[in-house]
């Protein structure tokens, strides 16, 4: 397995833990009964300022998720692999362990740069394997 989906897969258990992060509080906060019904009515409590923003963090991966999948595919399937691109998806993968912290908590403005290091190392992968 190359570096790069070594990363992936290590990316989708990411986003397991993320989902357990906010989906054990969520439970908690809006109780079974709720969070185990179809969801019709919005919640008669809300959720807590973090578990908000757990959601928002996992919701966030979802998105960055798709494109570093698409770049770990096109370096994969065109045998582009270098050391340039295993350095941007092992960054990828460290960015968005930080991030979880970095928005449960608030970091400002650290939240976007920690997002922005993520992006960019994804954007780096597809624009090496396009070279």
């Amino acid at each position: 397995m190359t570096p790069e989906l070594t990363a992936l897969a290590l990316a989708g258990l990411l986003q397991a833990v993320q989902f357990t992060l906010f989906a054990v509080p969520a439970n908690q906060e809006l109780g079974v009964g709720y969070t185990s019904s179809p969801r019709d009515r919005p919640p008669s409590r809300q959720i807590s300022t973090v578990t908000g923003r757990l959601q928002r963090a996992m919701n966030n991966h979802f998105e960055g998720l798709i494109l570093f999948t698409l770049a770990v595919v096109v370096v994969t399937l065109g045998d582009q692999s270098t050391q340039i691109t295993q350095f941007a998806a092992w960054t990828y993968l460290a960015a968005r362990i930080l991030y979880i912290p970095a928005y449960a908590f608030g970091w400002r403005p650290w939240r976007s740069a920690i997002w922005s290091v993520g992006f960019f190392a994804t954007l780096t992968m597809i624009v090496a394997a396009l070279l």
